[in-house]
C-alpha cells in the first residue's frame, strides 16, 4: 500500500487561489512497519498576485518563480501524482481537497491527519503540524522538515505524523474518522463557547450551520442539534 501525502502552499487562503508549491512525500509498507519515501516539492508560477499575508506564512515572493516555471493546473498535478498510490493524505484535507480535483488523483479516497491525530491523541496541547511533532518527539532531519510552511517539509512532518498515527490506528479506521464529522460534545468558540450544544439559541446555530469556510465538524454539529430540534418540534405537533 502507499500513501501519497501532499502539501499545498498558495497565493490566498480562498478557493480563488492558485497553487504555488507542491509537496509530496509517499509512506510505503515496510516489514511491520511504514517508511517515507524521499520528498518531492515543485513550485508553479502563479499568474495573478501573492497575497501578503500569504508570503507570510509561505515567504515565497514573485522573485522566486522564473518565467518558464510552469503554471499549476490539473495536467501538472496528474504528472506529479503519476505514480499510482492508493490513499491520499494531507494534515487538513479539506484544504488540499479544495484545490485538487479527483480527476487530478484518479479519485482516491482522502485521510486527514488532524481529524485522526483528535481521534488518536485527544489530550494533545494541539493538532497542528509542528505542535504534534514536537509533542510527539518526533526527531526530524532539519534538512528535510524545515522551513516550516513550505510544502516539501511541511509534507515531510505530515508523513512522519501519518506514521506514528499509523501505531495506534489503521488506515481504515483514519479514512473513516476523514468521512464522519467528529463528534463535538460542546461548542468550541465564541460567545457560547463550552456549553453543550442544546443551550446554543436558535438563530447562532442557524448562523453557524450557513457558513461555508467554518470548520467541518462545527458546521455538523450546528446542523444536527438543528434537525434535533426540528424533529423533536415535529413529534410535538403530531402528538398535539
Amino acid at each position: 500500500m502507499r500513501l501519497r501525502v501532499v502539501d499545498l502552499e498558495t497565493t490566498g487562503g480562498d478557493r480563488a487561489s492558485e497553487i504555488i508549491e507542491v509537496g509530496v512525500v509517499d509512506v510505503v509498507r515496510e516489514g511491520d512497519g511504514w517508511r517515507a519515501l524521499a520528498p518531492v516539492s515543485k513550485l508553479f508560477r502563479p499568474r495573478g498576485p501573492i497575497s501578503f499575508h500569504a508570503m507570510a506564512v509561505h515567504h515565497l515572493t514573485p522573485e522566486d518563480f522564473c518565467d518558464d516555471d510552469p503554471h499549476c493546473d490539473e495536467y501538472a498535478l496528474r504528472a506529479l501524482f503519476a505514480e499510482p498510490a492508493d490513499v491520499m493524505v494531507a494534515h487538513s484535507a479539506r484544504f488540499e481537497r479544495g484545490f485538487i480535483a479527483d480527476t487530478a488523483t484518479g479519485g482516491l479516497p482522502w485521510i486527514c491527519t488532524v481529524r485522526a491525530s483528535k481521534q488518536v491523541w485527544p489530550e494533545a496541547p494541539g493538532h497542528s503540524n509542528q505542535v504534534l511533532r514536537y509533542w510527539r518527539g518526533l526527531r526530524l532531519d532539519p534538512a528535510l522538515a524545515l522551513p516550516a510552511h513550505r510544502a516539501g517539509p511541511d509534507a515531510w512532518v505530515t508523513a512522519h505524523i501519518l506514521i506514528d498515527l499509523l501505531k495506534a490506528a489503521t488506515v481504515e479506521q483514519m479514512l473513516e474518522w476523514t468521512r464522519e464529522p467528529r463528534r463535538l460534545e460542546r461548542i468550541p468558540f465564541g460567545k457560547h463557547r463550552g456549553r453543550p450544544w442544546g443551550e446554543a439559541p436558535d438563530d447562532y446555530l442557524r448562523w453557524m450551520a450557513a457558513q461555508g469556510d467554518m470548520d467541518a465538524d462545527v458546521v455538523a454539529a450546528a446542523r444536527q442539534e438543528l434537525a434535533l430540534r426540528a424533529g423533536a418540534l415535529a413529534a410535538g405537533g403530531d402528538a398535539g
